[in-house]
């Protein structure tokens, strides 16, 4: 009963946590210029975070070693600086984003603009962190977040050709704009196998000493909780693609059109429930990357850390948490457009992942670490064709947006 109830909790959290200002506007903006045709990417991204966050569990279950832990354990600290630096780059710009999602629906719900809210925003986080247990963290914020939930059941309500939508599952060549199709792509791919995601689940498992026994639950938590969060992004693609379009918009490019969303749906309720819905997913979200940021540097560097001991016994690890949150809301505080920072940091992280996944990939192949439980062919397969796919498509298209942009 008690494995039952953790599994349960477990997959509540993680569909309250999936979504967050990434996967929204993403899926968002996917919706709006490509119709359903992006759905494949979604499915794509969906599957490898299943089998990294299960891998993530399993690893933690059967070494007691966190993914940092382990990486530069087995590597020595000179390879690990390379993921090392590039996690940290790339989870600051996450969390700058994630801050800037919190303060546009603070925006949208007091008309103050949204570069006043980002210290604010940030401060909070900072107060959760500095007060909260990992539980809370983990557990509490994340339940709230299942109000995202509300995109599925617009999807649902709005009638969609099924055919038409299974149809999108399959990749398909676009039929116009190649260069934004595929940018789109990789920018799902990027906010659907963020690696604070894994490195987190990890981190989380380690603070709540799993071992073998529950490696079942594991399997569970990340196969059904990742898929439920899969259908929420495919719920806000499906949503953006109908409701948008018939308004005309067919380029998501102001954070304004986004609560277009929900209103035709449910009304003036539906301008409450997005606003509900950005402000409770981003703020999870800067509260679990910022956690993280503290994660990677203390157990890079070998420091105490855990965010349930005070934070006098582990100075390090909340000095770190409380100077990523400051640094985030700068950029977000200074005007930087928060729905263009997450696009390009999106595309950006999905660019990154080989430099964590694949030494990650080698600690699941090693004895040493995992036992008999090494990966089998068709997980390491799939990662690896997926990652190396959003690699390739990252190379390719970022220089174009870039240029583009000039």
């Amino acid at each position: 009963m008690k494995k039952l109830l953790e599994i349960s909790l477990g997959i509540v959290t993680s569909v309250g946590g999936f979504l967050e200002v990434g996967s929204m506007a993403t899926a968002a903006q996917a919706g709006a210029t490509f119709g359903f045709q992006l759905i494949w990417a979604v499915v794509l991204g969906t599957i490898c975070i299943i089998f990294l966050v299960e891998m993530a569990g399993r690893f933690a279950a059967m070494s007691h070693h966190t993914i940092s832990d382990g990486i530069r354990e087995r590597f020595g600290f000179n390879v690990f600086l390379w993921p090392f630096l590039a996690a940290l780059l790339v989870n600051f710009m996450v969390l700058s984003a994630e801050i800037g999602g919190v303060a546009i629906a603070l925006e949208f719900a007091t008309g103050i603009g949204f570069q006043w809210w980002a210290l604010p925003a940030a401060l909070l986080a900072w107060l959760l962190l500095w007060k909260g247990t990992f539980g809370f963290i983990e557990k509490g914020v994340s339940i709230l977040g299942l109000v995202t939930l509300c995109f599925v059941v617009g999807a649902v309500m709005l009638k969609p050709d099924w055919k038409a939508v299974a149809t999108a599952a399959v990749p398909s060549l676009p039929a116009h704009d190649g260069a934004n199709y595929w940018f789109m792509a990789v920018s799902i791919l990027g906010a659907s196998i963020s690696p604070y995601l894994f490195m987190f689940y990890s981190s989380g498992a380690i603070e709540d000493h799993w071992d073998e026994s529950y490696l079942g639950t594991n399997r569970a938590i990340a196969g059904m909780g990742m898929t439920f969060g899969g259908t929420i992004s495919i719920g806000v693609l499906i949503v953006a693609a109908l409701v948008l379009a018939t308004h005309g918009i067919d380029q998501v490019n102001d954070y304004h059109q986004l609560p277009l969303m929900l209103i035709p749906i449910f009304g003036f309720w539906g301008f409450i429930l997005f606003v509900a819905s950005l402000a409770i997913a981003c703020f999870g979200a800067a509260l679990e990357v910022g956690l993280q940021q503290a994660y990677l540097v203390a157990q890079g560097f070998g420091w105490a850390w855990g965010e349930d001991r005070k934070p006098r016994d582990d100075p390090g690890f909340s000095a770190v948490y409380t100077l990523s949150l400051l640094l985030a809301a700068v950029p977000i505080t200074l005007g930087i457009d928060p729905l263009k920072l997450t696009i390009f940091s999106m595309a950006l992280t999905a660019a990154s992942l080989p430099l964590t996944v694949v030494p990650f990939l080698f600690l699941l192949n090693d004895e040493r670490y995992v036992g008999e439980h090494r990966n089998g062919f068709i997980s390491n397969a799939a990662v690896i064709f997926i990652i190396a796919l959003g690699f390739v498509l990252a190379l390719v298209t970022i220089p174009l947006q870039i240029l583009g942009g000039t």
